[in-house]
């Protein structure tokens, strides 16, 4: 090989642009890229021998490629390639989501020929999509191909996680790069935060008497759940998650409140509302009608990644910005020094107060949990799910709506990245493609998504991409024949014009396209279903159970 100064032609090798993308993709680690054709990008990754999988419709792939980086916090990346035009314009709603949620993807357009690039009506990934990527760039030179993916690959693993995206118009990538480009793989950095504002918030943390820990997503990407666990047991101090967040601390812990979103459990609700400190670790403590509200009046401590988080919707009256890990490691040095290295004796008057409370709240509950009705009660659906499955070694989501709502406060992970809650924005449908980018990335593990009939209506062509693609997912949809959460909301609508009402075979359905599928109807049939479905997974068949449920608008909401 020449040196990189020599002239074009002098002996060198020449290589296609998409080419150089599909290498760069591989020294970046990304063993899968999905897409929907037709971008040169695919053709040259399967070339590079990276595996490339084609879904039904842009939105799933992009909710796939999501849940690639959530379940390995950020250390794989999920990538997703699209057509100009009309693939960029469908992608639109997934990478949004993504942004909304916080999560580093890399998105890869194709773009019009740089002789109609950005001229109306033809449509620019490079200007639409900068509202929803922390970083948007156009390549028009063949030869800046290595550094824009450097750039793209920088920002995606350093900073706040969210979508990047490199657009590259159909003639570059058909265009040779001169041999000599160079690439070195993106370094992923940390930061930590100020020493003097730590010893301040851990002195604010042992002055309290009633703290609460609000863990977020940062934790997972910062993989700090021991130091998360560890700061808990010294405080002597309960600990909720948001949605996000959900699995950053086992539920099963007799410090757990259970997770923040908009049903939750009564220990929660009755502990915010007596905190005198919450501490938010590794969130953005945003406004959404899908996270719990904090009470107002309290004294906030803010620690997060991104400096624009703080004082942005509650005022902190304390702040740290950096790595979840590296400030909760910081604060544990600081508070064992205050603390003289152990705990207060806090710990059993705290666990006694979640216990009884607990206690209290399932026992409202369990008619709900256990009901024996037809149609069935969609909680003993879920209820006999989380007791039918290997709870440790299992990757849930649920979906918009209710299954949202319906799960999250009863579902108690024990094990990180075990549950991939969202809500910041709530497309219906996105719960499919993250329960196959789960099983793409942890295939060991039980992948499930929990949803209704509306939100197959959505996305549930791609159940055939997880038979065709071999991605044997555990598809649990409740089927109540209506959207019932928007029954109250509705009601001339549905009265004059039956407006809330669907249906379907989806059992019928997942048969069809080539999965497994069994309608169930009796109480005593949940289990053995679940049984079964679980065992066909195992042999490699997507399974969708389709239960018949109950028009349920009852939701532990306080």
């Amino acid at each position: 090989m020449l040196p990189p100064g020599n002239p074009p032609g002098e002996g060198r090798t020449l290589v296609k642009a998409a080419a150089v993308v599909a290498d760069i993709l591989k020294r970046e680690g990304v063993q899968f890229l999905i897409g929907y054709p037709v971008n040169q990008i695919i053709e040259a990754a399967a070339e590079a021998d990276i595996r490339t999988i084609i879904v039904r419709q842009e939105r799933t792939g992009l909710h796939m490629a999501d849940a690639v980086s959530r379940v390995t916090s950020g250390e794989r990346i999920g990538v997703f390639a699209m057509q100009h035009g009309p693939g960029t314009e469908n992608s639109f709603g997934g990478v949004a989501q993504a942004y909304g949620d916080s999560v580093p993807i890399v998105v890869l357009p194709g773009g019009y020929p740089r002789r109609l690039l950005n001229i109306p009506p033809n449509f620019s990934s490079f200007l639409n999509y900068q509202h929803v990527t922390k970083w948007a760039e156009q390549v028009i030179l063949p030869e800046s191909v290595p550094d824009a993916m450097r750039r793209a690959f920088t920002q995606v693993r350093n900073g706040r996680p969210r979508p990047v995206l490199v657009e590259f118009p159909v003639d570059v990538l058909r265009e040779e790069v001169p041999d000599g480009w160079t690439y070195t793989p993106a370094p992923r950095l940390r930061t930590a935060p100020d020493p003097r504002a730590v010893a301040e918030v851990a002195a604010a943390l042992v002055a309290a008497e009633r703290p609460v820990i609000y863990a977020g997503q940062g934790v997972h990407y910062a993989r700090a759940w021991k130091q998360l666990r560890e700061l808990a047991e010294l405080l002597e101090a309960p600990v909720t998650t948001s949605l996000q967040g959900k699995s950053a601390f086992p539920e099963t812990h007799p410090l757990s409140l259970g997770s923040g979103g908009r049903s939750i459990s009564k220990p929660l609700h009755h502990f915010l509302a007596n905190a005198d400190l919450i501490f938010g670790i590794g969130c953005s403590l945003s406004t959404t009608n899908y996270g719990v509200a904090m009470p107002k009046g309290k004294r906030i401590v803010h620690a997060t990644l991104d400096p624009a988080d703080i004082n942005k919707d509650l005022r902190a009256d304390l702040a740290l910005v950096g790595d979840a890990a590296l400030t909760l490691d910081a604060l544990l040095a600081e508070v064992r020094d205050r603390l003289k290295g152990g705990p207060r004796g806090r710990a059993a008057a705290v666990t006694q107060e979640i216990k009884q409370l607990k206690s209290e709240w399932l026992a409202q509950w369990m008619p709900r949990l256990t009901a024996e009705s037809k149609p069935l009660s969609p909680y003993r659906v879920l209820w006999d799910l989380m007791h039918s499955v290997d709870v440790a070694n299992t990757i849930i989501t649920h979906d918009a709506g209710s299954p949202r709502d319906q799960i999250s406060p009863f579902w108690e992970p024990v094990a990180p990245l075990t549950y991939i809650g969202w809500g910041k924005t709530t497309q219906l449908g996105y719960g499919l493609g993250l329960a196959m980018g789960a099983k793409l990335a942890q295939p060991d593990k039980l992948c499930v998504n929990v949803w209704g009939d509306a939100a197959i209506g959505f996305t549930g062509m791609d159940f055939e991409t997880a038979v065709r693609e071999r991605i044997p997912i555990l598809s649990v949809l409740l089927n109540n024949f209506s959207m019932a959460i928007e029954l109250k909301v509705m009601k001339v609508a549905t009265e004059k014009y039956r407006s809330t009402d669907i249906g379907g075979n989806y059992a019928d359905f997942a048969r069809a396209l080539g999965g497994w599928g069994e309608r169930v109807t009796e109480p005593g049939q949940i289990v053995p279903a679940i049984k079964r479905a679980i065992e066909t997974t195992r042999e490699g068949t997507p399974a969708l159970l389709e239960f018949i449920t109950e028009k349920a608008v009852d939701f532990s909401i306080y």
